[in-house]
Protein backbone atom coordinates (compact mmCIF):
# COMPACT_ATOMS: atom_id res chain seq x y z
CA UNK A 1 0.00 0.00 0.00
CA UNK A 2 1.49 3.37 -0.99
CA UNK A 3 2.40 5.71 1.83
CA UNK A 4 1.03 9.27 1.46
CA UNK A 5 3.96 10.86 3.29
CA UNK A 6 6.80 9.08 1.48
CA UNK A 7 9.68 11.50 1.09
CA UNK A 8 8.35 13.77 3.84
CA UNK A 9 9.67 14.51 7.33
CA UNK A 10 8.81 12.54 10.47
CA UNK A 11 9.56 13.64 14.04
CA UNK A 12 9.62 10.80 16.58
CA UNK A 13 10.14 11.21 20.33
CA UNK A 14 11.14 8.29 22.51
CA UNK A 15 13.08 7.02 19.50
CA UNK A 16 16.02 5.42 21.31
CA UNK A 17 14.27 2.07 21.55
CA UNK A 18 11.02 0.14 21.47
CA UNK A 19 8.11 1.52 19.47
CA UNK A 20 9.88 4.81 18.71
CA UNK A 21 12.89 3.09 17.17
CA UNK A 22 10.61 0.85 15.10
CA UNK A 23 8.55 3.83 13.90
CA UNK A 24 11.74 5.59 12.78
CA UNK A 25 12.93 2.54 10.85
CA UNK A 26 9.46 2.03 9.33
CA UNK A 27 9.32 5.65 8.13
CA UNK A 28 12.88 5.41 6.81
CA UNK A 29 11.80 2.53 4.58
CA UNK A 30 9.22 4.93 3.15
CA UNK A 31 12.07 7.32 2.27
CA UNK A 32 11.06 9.80 4.96
CA UNK A 33 13.62 12.16 6.42
CA UNK A 34 13.78 11.86 10.19
CA UNK A 35 14.16 13.91 13.34
CA UNK A 36 14.52 11.54 16.28
CA UNK A 37 14.64 12.50 19.95
CA UNK A 38 15.12 10.82 23.31
CA UNK A 39 16.48 11.56 26.77
CA UNK A 40 18.88 8.58 26.45
CA UNK A 41 21.56 10.17 24.30
CA UNK A 42 23.79 7.12 23.93
CA UNK A 43 20.97 4.80 22.81
CA UNK A 44 19.63 7.52 20.52
CA UNK A 45 23.03 7.81 18.87
CA UNK A 46 23.02 4.09 18.18
CA UNK A 47 19.61 4.34 16.49
CA UNK A 48 20.81 7.33 14.46
CA UNK A 49 23.79 5.29 13.26
CA UNK A 50 21.49 2.39 12.29
CA UNK A 51 19.30 4.71 10.26
CA UNK A 52 22.19 6.49 8.57
CA UNK A 53 23.72 3.12 7.66
CA UNK A 54 20.39 2.25 6.05
CA UNK A 55 20.58 5.42 3.95
CA UNK A 56 18.24 7.68 5.91
CA UNK A 57 18.66 11.44 6.33
CA UNK A 58 18.51 11.88 10.11
CA UNK A 59 18.75 14.59 12.74
CA UNK A 60 19.07 13.26 16.32
CA UNK A 61 18.65 15.40 19.43
CA UNK A 62 18.71 14.65 23.12
CA UNK A 63 15.36 15.99 24.32
CA UNK A 64 13.61 15.85 27.67
CA UNK A 65 9.96 15.84 26.56
CA UNK A 66 8.84 16.98 30.01
CA UNK A 67 10.59 20.30 29.35
CA UNK A 68 8.63 22.75 27.19
CA UNK A 69 11.79 24.58 26.11
CA UNK A 70 13.45 21.33 25.04
CA UNK A 71 10.46 20.37 22.88
CA UNK A 72 10.41 23.86 21.38
CA UNK A 73 14.09 23.40 20.55
CA UNK A 74 13.17 20.12 18.84
CA UNK A 75 10.55 21.86 16.70
CA UNK A 76 12.99 24.64 15.82
CA UNK A 77 15.66 22.13 14.84
CA UNK A 78 13.26 20.11 12.68
CA UNK A 79 12.13 23.18 10.78
CA UNK A 80 15.66 24.54 10.44
CA UNK A 81 16.98 21.24 9.06
CA UNK A 82 14.08 20.22 6.82
CA UNK A 83 11.70 23.18 6.65
CA UNK A 84 8.57 21.12 7.18
CA UNK A 85 7.04 18.34 9.34
CA UNK A 86 4.75 15.74 7.76
CA UNK A 87 4.32 13.35 10.70
CA UNK A 88 4.68 14.08 14.40
CA UNK A 89 4.89 11.09 16.73
CA UNK A 90 4.49 12.09 20.39
CA UNK A 91 5.71 8.69 21.48
CA UNK A 92 7.92 9.11 24.56
CA UNK A 93 6.56 7.62 27.77
CA UNK A 94 7.54 6.00 31.06
CA UNK A 95 6.22 3.53 33.62
CA UNK A 96 7.25 4.08 37.24
CA UNK A 97 8.44 1.05 39.16
CA UNK A 98 6.39 -0.65 41.82
CA UNK A 99 3.31 -0.66 39.62
CA UNK A 100 1.54 -3.33 41.68
CA UNK A 101 0.99 -0.75 44.44
CA UNK A 102 -2.43 0.62 45.30
CA UNK A 103 -2.97 4.11 43.91
CA UNK A 104 -2.67 5.82 47.31
CA UNK A 105 0.75 4.21 47.88
CA UNK A 106 2.49 6.10 45.05
CA UNK A 107 4.89 8.84 46.11
CA UNK A 108 4.25 12.38 44.92
CA UNK A 109 7.43 12.11 42.82
CA UNK A 110 5.89 9.13 40.98
CA UNK A 111 2.85 11.23 40.11
CA UNK A 112 4.92 14.21 39.00
CA UNK A 113 7.29 12.19 36.82
CA UNK A 114 4.42 10.28 35.20
CA UNK A 115 2.44 13.43 34.47
CA UNK A 116 5.47 15.34 33.22
CA UNK A 117 6.61 12.68 30.75
CA UNK A 118 3.35 11.03 29.70
CA UNK A 119 0.95 14.00 29.67
CA UNK A 120 2.86 17.27 29.58
CA UNK A 121 5.00 15.92 26.73
CA UNK A 122 1.81 15.77 24.65
CA UNK A 123 0.97 19.35 25.59
CA UNK A 124 4.49 20.52 24.70
CA UNK A 125 4.48 18.62 21.41
CA UNK A 126 1.12 19.98 20.31
CA UNK A 127 1.93 23.57 21.32
CA UNK A 128 5.31 23.54 19.56
CA UNK A 129 4.42 21.67 16.37
CA UNK A 130 0.72 22.04 15.51
CA UNK A 131 0.82 25.79 14.68
CA UNK A 132 3.75 25.14 12.34
CA UNK A 133 2.01 22.18 10.71
CA UNK A 134 -1.14 24.27 10.21
CA UNK A 135 0.90 27.09 8.69
CA UNK A 136 2.38 24.68 6.16
CA UNK A 137 -1.10 24.20 4.72
CA UNK A 138 -0.24 20.68 3.55
CA UNK A 139 -1.63 17.34 4.57
CA UNK A 140 0.06 16.06 7.73
CA UNK A 141 -0.51 13.57 10.54
CA UNK A 142 -0.05 13.36 14.33
CA UNK A 143 0.39 10.10 16.23
CA UNK A 144 -0.01 10.25 20.01
CA UNK A 145 1.07 7.07 21.78
CA UNK A 146 -1.44 6.24 24.50
CA UNK A 147 -1.99 2.64 25.60
CA UNK A 148 -4.67 0.03 25.96
CA UNK A 149 -4.38 1.13 29.61
CA UNK A 150 -6.06 4.36 28.52
CA UNK A 151 -9.19 2.50 27.46
CA UNK A 152 -9.68 -0.05 30.25
CA UNK A 153 -10.09 0.34 33.99
CA UNK A 154 -8.97 -1.32 37.20
CA UNK A 155 -6.30 -1.25 39.88
CA UNK A 156 -3.33 -2.38 37.77
CA UNK A 157 -0.57 0.21 37.15
CA UNK A 158 -2.93 3.05 38.15
CA UNK A 159 -0.77 6.17 37.78
CA UNK A 160 0.48 5.17 34.33
CA UNK A 161 -3.06 4.24 33.30
CA UNK A 162 -4.40 7.58 34.49
CA UNK A 163 -1.90 9.41 32.28
CA UNK A 164 -2.83 7.32 29.26
CA UNK A 165 -6.53 8.08 29.74
CA UNK A 166 -5.46 11.73 29.54
CA UNK A 167 -3.57 11.09 26.30
CA UNK A 168 -6.65 9.51 24.72
CA UNK A 169 -8.82 12.48 25.68
CA UNK A 170 -6.23 15.00 24.48
CA UNK A 171 -5.97 13.18 21.17
CA UNK A 172 -9.75 13.24 20.71
CA UNK A 173 -9.77 16.97 21.42
CA UNK A 174 -6.95 17.49 18.93
CA UNK A 175 -8.78 15.69 16.15
CA UNK A 176 -12.07 17.46 16.91
CA UNK A 177 -10.41 20.88 16.86
CA UNK A 178 -8.60 20.20 13.60
CA UNK A 179 -11.82 18.99 11.95
CA UNK A 180 -13.82 21.98 13.23
CA UNK A 181 -11.25 24.38 11.79
CA UNK A 182 -10.82 22.55 8.50
CA UNK A 183 -7.11 21.78 8.81
CA UNK A 184 -5.86 18.78 6.73
CA UNK A 185 -4.04 17.13 9.63
CA UNK A 186 -4.98 13.60 10.58
CA UNK A 187 -4.70 12.18 14.09
CA UNK A 188 -4.05 8.65 15.29
CA UNK A 189 -4.30 7.65 18.94
CA UNK A 190 -2.05 4.61 19.21
CA UNK A 191 -3.16 2.25 21.99
CA UNK A 192 -0.70 -0.64 22.17
CA UNK A 193 -1.27 -3.67 24.33
CA UNK A 194 1.77 -5.31 25.90
CA UNK A 195 4.83 -4.79 23.69
CA UNK A 196 8.38 -6.09 24.07
CA UNK A 197 10.09 -2.83 25.00
CA UNK A 198 12.12 -1.46 27.92
CA UNK A 199 9.32 0.76 29.20
CA UNK A 200 9.13 -1.33 32.36
CA UNK A 201 12.76 -0.37 33.00
CA UNK A 202 12.02 3.36 32.81
CA UNK A 203 13.54 3.97 36.25
CA UNK A 204 16.97 4.06 34.57
CA UNK A 205 16.07 7.51 33.22
CA UNK A 206 14.29 9.00 36.25
CA UNK A 207 15.67 12.42 37.30
CA UNK A 208 17.22 12.47 40.76
CA UNK A 209 14.95 15.37 41.73
CA UNK A 210 11.89 13.18 41.13
CA UNK A 211 13.19 10.07 42.89
CA UNK A 212 11.52 9.29 46.26
CA UNK A 213 13.68 9.64 49.36
CA UNK A 214 13.73 5.87 49.82
CA UNK A 215 15.04 5.28 46.30
CA UNK A 216 13.26 4.21 43.11
CA UNK A 217 10.49 1.65 43.59
CA UNK A 218 11.05 -1.80 42.16
CA UNK A 219 8.87 -4.23 40.24
CA UNK A 220 8.90 -7.95 40.92
CA UNK A 221 10.74 -10.22 38.49
CA UNK A 222 7.33 -11.55 37.45
CA UNK A 223 6.12 -8.09 36.44
CA UNK A 224 9.39 -7.26 34.69
CA UNK A 225 9.01 -10.43 32.63
CA UNK A 226 5.50 -9.42 31.53
CA UNK A 227 6.69 -7.74 28.34
CA UNK A 228 7.95 -11.08 27.04
CA UNK A 229 4.38 -12.11 26.23
CA UNK A 230 3.87 -9.02 24.09
CA UNK A 231 4.21 -8.30 20.40
CA UNK A 232 7.32 -6.96 18.72
CA UNK A 233 7.66 -3.17 18.30
CA UNK A 234 8.03 -3.61 14.53
CA UNK A 235 4.49 -5.01 14.42
CA UNK A 236 3.23 -1.91 16.24
CA UNK A 237 5.01 0.30 13.72
CA UNK A 238 3.31 -1.52 10.84
CA UNK A 239 -0.10 -1.11 12.51
CA UNK A 240 0.61 2.59 13.00
CA UNK A 241 1.62 3.01 9.36
CA UNK A 242 -1.66 1.39 8.26
CA UNK A 243 -3.64 3.73 10.54
CA UNK A 244 -1.88 6.75 9.03
CA UNK A 245 -2.66 5.56 5.50
CA UNK A 246 -6.32 5.04 6.43
CA UNK A 247 -6.47 8.28 8.45
CA UNK A 248 -7.80 6.13 11.29
CA UNK A 249 -8.04 7.59 14.78
CA UNK A 250 -7.99 4.57 17.10
CA UNK A 251 -5.10 2.18 16.45
CA UNK A 252 -5.25 -0.84 18.74
CA UNK A 253 -2.66 -3.59 18.45
CA UNK A 254 -4.66 -6.45 19.95
CA UNK A 255 -8.26 -7.58 20.35
CA UNK A 256 -7.43 -9.37 23.61
CA UNK A 257 -8.72 -6.42 25.65
CA UNK A 258 -11.94 -5.82 23.69
CA UNK A 259 -14.00 -7.47 26.41
CA UNK A 260 -12.58 -5.15 29.05
CA UNK A 261 -13.18 -2.07 26.90
CA UNK A 262 -16.74 -3.12 26.11
CA UNK A 263 -17.51 -3.95 29.76
CA UNK A 264 -16.27 -0.54 30.89
CA UNK A 265 -18.42 1.45 28.48
CA UNK A 266 -21.45 -0.77 28.99
CA UNK A 267 -21.17 -0.14 32.74
CA UNK A 268 -21.06 3.61 32.10
CA UNK A 269 -24.07 3.57 29.77
CA UNK A 270 -26.13 1.29 32.02
CA UNK A 271 -25.25 3.31 35.13
CA UNK A 272 -23.97 0.30 37.02
CA UNK A 273 -20.78 -0.39 38.91
CA UNK A 274 -17.79 -1.52 36.84
CA UNK A 275 -16.35 -5.02 36.99
CA UNK A 276 -12.58 -4.99 37.29
CA UNK A 277 -10.16 -7.37 35.60
CA UNK A 278 -6.38 -7.39 35.59
CA UNK A 279 -5.23 -6.59 32.02
CA UNK A 280 -1.99 -8.47 32.57
CA UNK A 281 -3.98 -11.61 33.32
CA UNK A 282 -6.08 -11.05 30.20
CA UNK A 283 -2.91 -10.65 28.14
CA UNK A 284 -1.40 -13.83 29.57
CA UNK A 285 -4.54 -15.81 28.76
CA UNK A 286 -4.53 -14.45 25.21
CA UNK A 287 -0.85 -15.34 24.80
CA UNK A 288 -1.48 -18.87 26.07
CA UNK A 289 -4.14 -19.46 23.40
CA UNK A 290 -2.10 -18.09 20.49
Amino acid sequence: MSFPFAGGVAVVTGAAGGIGRSLAHRFARDAMRLVIADVDEAALGAVRDELVSAGADVEALRVDVSDAADVQRLADAACKRFGTVSILCNNAGIVVGGRARAIWEYDVEDWRWSLDVNVMSIAHGLRSFIPRMIAQGDRAHVVNTASIAGLVTGAHNPVYSMTKHAVVRASEALQASLIERGHPIGVTCLCPGIVRTRIYHSERNRPAALTPAGGPPQDSAELLAAAEIGMEPDQVADITRDAIIENRFYALTSDAFDGMIRARFEAILSRRNPVYENPLGVARNAAATR
